[in-house]
């Protein structure tokens, strides 16, 4: 063996490296194993991080071109530079995964650089060398799903990955799968100029997603130019040197329609990752689903081996993942680390954004739960106006006895920020009257949250 180590996982993803970091902090001595050129994984090198960076920019070039006037703001012409816009989100990229190297260094985590395979429990291999460890982790992520008849070429068909590097902005730009990728991406692309069709197999928009949030929230990207083909399956979509031709079916069958686009972004969803760890051989069990399978404290079938991230079940977040770092590490050292899965929110960075905790009112039906909704909406609340960002609301549910808040969904400007308060409520058992209780800066966004949570009782202040 090269060197022993308390804990060698596999992966510096967001899960990966909190926890090697939080493993390290307690006392262990802890390496990290990723194949990439950077750490941070597909997180901080092509996913949320570059995504958001095109994000902000393309609401800039948005605003410039079609807002700014409004304000009294005349800016003259403006231009799309592209290049830079690409060349900026690398350098945001690049200082995020600078940022986690400085961490591993800070926290004296040991980067074994290669691929990881487990050879056995207990021994890693990386690159042909073999490392010893008490413990291993399974932190290695998930990749885009492929769909039959389509074949990724990264150029005219793409996944997320391509979607952020096109260096022209498509006259016609069509996204496979209705899910927080590809209306992000679509959001980008609208922006600077695509004609922006989403096909969805199902009847609607983010089907995790509240009913009521989600068709407000299909009518404003409708209204933003976003055009929609929902309960419509891909057939098969074949490039060529000017563009990709799609042939679309009826999802319950029917009569075949071909379409037409210049680019088509594959985002139907992510899989876990497992391909060439090795957990055929070490006896890790899979589900049906391909999923690493583990009990409530990550730990597989195989002693000394755990799985955290999106390669277990539960949603495909950054910040699951994290949190089951800390919690897996926490373990390892003795103490109880602990994820309440159910107060972990969701955020589509579109804009306005669309931010989600705990239970919606679909699953609150479905299993007999008697609640209560409070609802305010953005067009009455002040600093929103004052934005010009009016479009959206706060919905709150809560226990219909006890008054507990049980989830809330927020369409509406900033509403990844504005979740976190719910979040936290949820966290410690608070009534939507606590949260109507609390007093919230004037004029902020976030009265609407406490006109919300008023308007559970039947006593909004502003409406």
């Amino acid at each position: 063996m090269s060197e022993n180590f308390d804990v060698i996982v596999i992966g510096a993803g967001p899960g990966g490296y909190v926890c090697a970091i939080r493993a390290a902090q307690l006392g262990m001595k802890v390496a990290c194993v990723e194949k990439r050129a950077t750490l941070g994984g597909t997180c901080l090198n092509v996913g949320c991080i570059p995504s958001k960076a095109l994000l902000q920019s393309s609401e800039h070039y948005e605003e410039a071109v079609h807002k700014l006037a409004e304000h009294g703001v005349n800016v003259g012409q403006v231009t799309l530079d592209l290049k830079r816009m690409q060349a900026r989100k690398a350098e945001v990229v690049g200082a995020n995964v600078k940022g986690i190297e400085f961490l591993f260094k800070k926290n004296k985590v040991t980067w074994l650089k290669g691929e990881g395979r487990i050879v056995k429990p207990g021994t890693v291999a990386v690159d042909g060398t073999e490392y010893a460890a008490k413990h291993i982790v399974i932190a290695s992520g998930s990749e885009s799903i492929p769909l039959p008849g389509v074949t990724v070429d990264e150029k005219r068909i793409v996944t997320s990955t391509g979607g952020l590097e096109l260096d022209a902005v498509p006259g016609h730009l069509v996204v496979i799968g209705g899910g927080y990728i590809g209306l992000e991406m679509g959001s980008v692309w609208s922006r600077l100029g695509a004609e922006v069709t989403v096909i969805e197999f199902l009847d609607r928009l983010v089907p995790a997603m509240d009913t009521e949030v989600g068709k407000s929230f299909e009518r404003i990207l409708t209204k933003q130019g976003f055009k929609f083909k929902l309960k419509t399956k891909v057939v098969s979509a074949v490039a060529d040197d000017a563009g990709v031709t799609l042939t679309l079916q009826p999802a319950a069958g029917g009569a075949e329609e071909t379409l037409r686009a210049d680019v088509v972004l594959l985002a139907i969803g992510r899989r876990a990752y497992v391909a060439g760890l090795g957990l055929d051989a070490a006896g890790v069990a899979l589900d049906e689903r391909g999923r690493v399978t583990v009990d409530a404290h990550y730990a597989t079938n195989v002693p000394g081996i755990w799985a955290i991230g999106d390669v277990i079940t539960g949603p495909m977040l950054a910040h699951k993942a994290e949190e089951e770092g800390v919690a897996l590490a926490e373990n390892l050292a003795g103490q109880r680390g602990h994820v309440n899965y159910g107060a972990i929110p969701g955020v589509v960075y579109t804009w306005p954004e669309v931010a989600s905790v705990g239970e919606t009112e679909e699953q609150l039906k479905a299993r007999g739960q008697a609640y209560k909704v409070g609802k305010f909406p953005f067009t009455a609340n002040g600093r929103a106006r004052a934005m010009g960002d009016t479009d959206g609301f706060v919905k709150i549910l809560a226990d219909k006895v006890t008054d507990r808040v049980l989830g809330a969904h927020i369409l509406g400007p900033d509403a990844g920020t504005l979740i976190a308060e719910i979040a936290l409520a949820m966290e410690f058992g608070a009534s939507a009257e606590d949260v109507a209780r609390t007093c919230h800066a004037h004029p902020s966004l976030n009265e609407a949250v406490k006109e919300a949570a008023l308007a559970v009782d039947g006593r909004a202040l502003h409406i």
